[in-house]
Parts: C-alpha cells; structure tokens; sequence
C-alpha cells in the first residue's frame, strides 16, 4: 500500500469535527447523526450539520462538565448507561438479523392469502357507545328503543371510548377481523341500520353497537402489500428466534 494511501486512510479516521478542551469529536460522530437525519427524511444541507455540530460541541462540554462531577460514577447514571448500551445491541442485533434473512415470495404469497381470508369479504362501518356497566348499556338501548333518543348524542354523551364520542361513536369502516370476537361476532349479525339487543361484553367495557352499511372489501394488491407482509413474516420469525435463544440460555 503506498504511503499516500496509508496518510489518507489516517487522516479519514483521526478527522475531527472540533476540538474541545483538548478532547477531540470526532468526524465519525457527525457523519452518524448527519445518516440518522436524513434517514427521518431531512434533507442534508449545510445548515443542518453545522447545526448538528453545535450539538456535538455543546453535548462535549456537558459531558466535561458531568465527569469533573463525577456522575459518570453515579449508581443510577451506571445503570442507564449499561440499558442504553444493552438497548443499542439490542436493536443493532434485530437489524441484522433482518438484513441477512429473507423471505421467499412463496411464503409471503402464503401469509398474503392467510390475511386476505381472516380479514373476509366485507367491510363494516359501525357507531358504538362504550360505558362500564352492563346496567348502563341496558338503559342507553332502552333509550333507543322507547325514546327515540339519538345515538350520536348518546355516544356524545354516555360513551367513554374518547376515540368516538365526538364523531357520534363512528368507527369507520373496517374488516370484522379488526375488532375483538365480542364485538366482531355481534357486528356480523346485524342487518344494516339495526342496532344490538343486548349490551356487548368485551375486556373494554360494554358496548351497544348500530350498524351502519356494509360492502364489499378491496383487497390491495399483493405486490403493493409485499415490502408490509416481509416485515411482519421477519419480525415473527425474529420472535421465534429469540424464543429459542431463550429456551437454551442458562438462566438461573
């Protein structure tokens, strides 16, 4: 390797980005955080690493600060320290695991077709009210039937799903599958426009829900849902994974 080489190399890896109090950050660490930021989708400028290296500086200083304090010998500091660290191997490992392990497009066909059949045919769109009690569900279906009373000013009123209330208890439209079996089950035996006998009981609380139409469902296509159904066969897979590791580990 020739010495221009060599000297390039060198200078690549001692390059720093300033030097504060002696203590040198280095070029490494900008070019990191600058990745990082672009991966969220800014776009690199020189405005923003120089902002970056403000930080970086900034940070140092801190830092030099803490460690004339000795809190880098601080129990707590200790522990958070170790579980970033561990968070960090952690996540590192999970990446790598995705970049070296792929999916057959057989098998995402298959998990493609095992979706597409829980989710069924039709899509519901739904209102519901949410209350604690079986008693106050009894009476909001009372209302309903003897009063006339308005279900979107009940669920406005009674309701304690804040995700629905205000829109009149609407839930939009979606597959039964996307709801718990309680609640799924009874929407699948409604007719249009009719409303549950009885209260619902779900591990949420309990529910009177109005049907409002039903259609048909559009399933997007396979290849527009691939890059989706490759990270879910990968993260479970991950989670076997480590379920395995777990299993032969030596825990005492």
């Amino acid at each position: 390797m020739s010495s221009f080489i060599v000297t390039s190399l060198h200078a690549q890896s001692t390059a720093a980005v300033a030097k504060v109090n002696g203590v040198v950050i280095p070029q490494a660490r900008l070019d990191f955080m600058v990745k990082a930021a672009v991966a969220q989708g800014q776009p690199e400028s020189s405005e923003m690493r120089n902002a970056l290296r403000e930080n970086l500086i900034a940070e140092e200083i801190i830092v030099q600060e803490a460690l004339k304090k000795g809190l880098d010998r601080d129990p707590d500091v200790i522990t958070q320290t170790e579980l970033a660290r561990q968070a960090i191997l952690v996540r590192a490992y999970q990446a790598d695991y995705i970049k070296n392990n792929t999916v057959s497009d057989a098998v995402l066909r298959r998990e493609y077709d095992a979706v597409k059949a829980q989710m069924g045919d039709k899509e519901y769109k739904a209102r519901h009210i949410l209350v604690e009690t079986e008693a106050e569900a009894k009476d909001i279906i009372a209302s309903l039937k003897k009063k006339g009373a308005s279900f979107e000013k009940l669920a406005g009123e009674k309701s304690i799903d804040v995700g629905s209330k205000n829109n009149g208890g609407e839930l939009g439209w979606s597959a039964a599958a996307a709801y718990v079996k309680p609640f799924a089950e009874a929407l699948q035996n409604l007719k249009k426009g009719s409303t549950t006998e009885k209260p619902v009981q779900t591990s949420f609380g309990w529910h009177v829900i109005r049907l409002e139409d039903v259609r048909t469902a559009v399933t997007p296509p396979f290849e527009e849902v691939k890059s989706n159904m490759q990270q879910r066969v990968l993260q479970r897979n991950f989670a076997t994974t480590v379920q395995d590791l777990r299993s032969k580990a030596k825990v005492e």
